[in-house]
């Protein structure tokens, strides 16, 4: 892609991010639901102290007004103070960002192993054990609901197994200097290598879960372009020529076989993001995803804005990513 056409693709995300503005604050403004009863709770304040919260938190302003005080906040970057947290949104959302990142790696890195290698295996031993199994653990793994998959894992694995723990990020025995927020990372700069296998153990189930079903969806696709890619004719050349069978796999068959399966990757890596707010809720994962569900339980307008158009960021991001990558695998499709 040409450096004009990655400026055209950033210019894109200008509409975008605004229609997605639009959505996500009337959404939240029509939700059932008032922030400041809900923060009152049962409280005995009176109607002028309620009133008082309400100027504060904005509320008390028409709905016209309040969005475009909303446009000109994410505008600048900064989207007012938390309803809930009596803190800047954007200071709240750092907080928790690294821990959703660090989740995100983890099952990208479970679900481009597991599903490129099962694929290729798949498409390699065609019609065998492997590639019928294979297809039949990618059908259940694309059909299972992910906080189902979750739950069955922590009665396996945290309740009757005792092998791994049921939520959070690490031991609360376990201080970690503050480096990136990645505690796999911060763990082994500290050199403090049992707080970094603890980190792992936490990390391990929530990853697995978000993963799995991203490489079932990885291993079909993979295998579909594999098996189109050693049908065509450069692979037969190759092979009367003599080259080695790896060779051709590997330096030629899945080069060609990735383009789709780079396609999907981004896709779903976008998903990872909005499909981990489940995962997080369900192994209590201090992540921005269980930050996002707390939020919208709470209404707190300017915390879910916020996070929804970070999300839609970088899924865009993710998608010219996937269109950079293309020019490296296919030079065709180079303009």
């Amino acid at each position: 892609m040409s450096p004009l056409g990655v400026v055209e693709r950033l210019l894109q995300l200008v509409p975008v991010l605004l229609g997605i503005s639009i959505v996500v604050f009337f959404m939240m403004a029509l939700t059932p639901g008032d922030p400041v009863e809900l923060m009152l709770g049962d409280a005995r304040a009176t109607d002028e102290q309620r009133q008082s919260l309400r100027h504060d938190m904005g509320l008390d302003r028409p709905m016209h007004e309040r969005f475009l005080v909303f446009l000109r906040n994410a505008a600048t970057g900064e989207f007012g103070m938390s309803f809930h947290h009596r803190r800047p949104v954007r200071q709240v959302i750092l907080e928790r960002l690294p821990a959703t990142i660090e989740l995100t790696l983890a099952a990208l890195v479970i679900a481009l192993v597991v599903g490129i290698g099962l694929g290729v295996l798949a498409a390699v031993r065609r019609d065998s054990w492997i590639d019928r199994l294979s297809t039949v653990t990618a059908l259940v793994g694309v059909s299972m609901p992910g906080f189902w998959f979750g739950i069955l894992l922590i009665l396996l694995f945290a309740v009757t197994l005792g092998a791994l723990p049921v939520s959070g990020r690490i031991g609360y025995e376990g201080e970690v200097p503050f480096v990136t927020g990645l505690l796999l990372v911060d763990t082994l700069v500290a050199s403090k290598f049992a707080s970094f296998f603890d980190a792992l153990r936490h990390l391990l189930l929530p990853a697995v879960t978000l993963g799995l079903a991203m490489a079932a969806l990885l291993m079909r696709v993979t295998r579909s372009a594999m098996l189109e890619a050693l049908a065509q004719d450069y692979v037969t050349f190759a092979e009367a020529k003599g080259i080695s069978r790896a060779r051709i796999l590997f330096r030629h068959a899945l080069k060609n076989a990735l383009i789709p399966t780079v396609t999907v990757a981004a896709i779903e890596t976008g998903t990872l993001l909005g499909g981990n707010m489940i995962v997080e809720t369900v192994f209590g994962w201090p992540g921005l995803g269980r930050l996002v569900v707390e939020g919208i339980f709470t209404r707190n307008y300017p915390l879910v804005q916020a996070a929804v158009l970070l999300y839609a960021v970088i899924y865009v991001l993710l998608n010219l990513c996937a269109d950079l990558l293309y020019a490296t695998l296919n030079p065709r499709v180079r303009s």
